[in-house]
């Protein structure tokens, strides 16, 4: 996983330009911020203007307030002058070991649907061993290098995309969850990148990348993704779980994706499928 800073920082990147650059993100003024965290509005202008040097503990308030990611917090209290304090390793570092184990056990246990543990960036890291089971049905995993992003197998006119049903829909949501999903809201370089990558996939329509709300197209509680396979559809849903009290960069990165049949026919099809039924 990377360890660069993941915003765009205003030129400089002094403390007082880092502070008003996360409060205009979050659409906060300096007396929002001040009742949020119980520092005075004259105390957060001079802090913003460089007549003040807050604390380490106000800096860490302050950045909660603001819901700043982890990784950039650490940023924050560099510019601050503090070290930072919030681990920034491998995700399957020794320091991660209890929350590896986690994630072996909830792949494990998804048998015999897909799961699959993917970065900020929709990388993939780990997966069940019915994730490539599933995938290498319909497209040739072994020509794709590792990590595996996620997103290019759905949009790839090689990969996953000609099996999946109505699928400018499908593109447009997943390009929809990208905002949706980013790691404390933000869209940093490297997801401005990522969507660049998908628009460059042909008939991508450059009109699905802003974020917006959602049309009402069902009563159902979720609108599944259909995969073709032999002139069948079969119909799953996703859920995705994040690390609940992260206090590590990569713990608060990860996300673990797990498929689940959205109705009784695709759990009838997807056994098949998996046992070569439907090849």
């Amino acid at each position: 996983m990377t360890t660069q800073s993941s915003t765009v920082m205003p030129p400089g990147g002094e403390l007082r330009a880092l502070l008003r650059h996360w409060r205009d993100l979050r659409g906060k003024s300096q007396l929002d911020l001040s009742l949020d965290t119980g520092v005075s509005q004259r105390h957060i202008s001079f802090i913003e203007i460089g007549r003040s040097m807050p604390s380490r503990q106000m800096l860490i308030d302050i950045a909660t307030a603001l819901d700043i990611p982890l990784r950039d917090r650490n940023t924050l209290l560099l510019a601050g002058g503090y070290a930072p304090i919030y681990p920034d390793g491998a995700w399957d570092g020794p320091e991660m070991t209890s929350i590896t184990k986690a994630l072996e056990r909830m792949l494990r246990q998804h048998e015999p649907f897909p799961a699959l543990v993917m970065d900020r960036y929709w990388n993939v890291l780990k997966t069940n061993r019915a994730a490539p089971r599933f995938f290498g049905r319909f497209t040739d995993l072994s020509a794709r290098k590792s990590p595996r992003n996620l997103l290019h197998l759905m949009f790839d006119p090689e990969g996953m995309r000609p099996f999946i049903a109505d699928w400018p829909t499908v593109a447009e949501s997943l390009i929809q969850r990208v905002y949706r999903e980013a790691v404390g809201r933000v869209v940093d370089d490297r997801i401005r990148e990522l969507l660049a990558s998908l628009l460059a996939f042909p008939n991508v329509e450059p009109d699905w990348t802003p974020p917006k709300a959602a049309s009402v197209q069902s009563v159902a509680p979720v609108i599944p993704i259909g995969f073709v396979r032999n002139g069948k559809v079969l119909n799953y849903f996703s859920m995705v779980t994040t690390v609940g009290t992260p206090q590590a960069v990569a713990a608060q990165e990860l996300r673990i994706e797990c498929m689940f049949p959205a109705d009784e026919a695709t759990e009838a099809f997807h056994a098949a499928l998996l046992n070569d039924d439907l090849r």
